[in-house]
């Protein structure tokens, strides 16, 4: 995990690559991350892979980033079994550069 500096200032966005491995037993997944992430006021996109694994990007508030991985490491949308999960790419921004949360395909 990196350590991040000056975390106090309200324009800091935090933004972060994800890309997990689970077994789904429906289509909903992506619509349960897109979902939540905008009820956290969270942008940024998710999905499916041609390999079986949902990619997607997350930028927000800090303390949302990490309430939305927490989700996508222990909950998850129901039925769904995650294997692995990996965020990567951590980097502090100072505007988003997504406009709401979307499901690309």
């Amino acid at each position: 995990m990196h350590i991040f500096k000056n975390l106090t200032t309200i324009q800091l966005v935090i933004s972060k690559d994800k890309r997990f491995f689970n077994k789904i037993t429906g289509v909903y997944f992506p619509k349960y991350v897109r979902d939540i992430c905008s009820q956290l006021k969270i942008c940024g996109w998710v999905k499916n892979s041609k390999t079986g694994t949902i990619l997607g990007k997350m930028q927000g508030r800090r303390a949302l980033v990490d309430q939305m991985a927490q989700w996508l490491t222990s909950v998850g949308s129901p039925g769904s079994e995650i294997q692995h999960c990996e965020f990567t790419n951590w980097e502090t921004v100072t505007k988003q550069q997504y406009q709401g949360f979307m499901i690309r395909f």
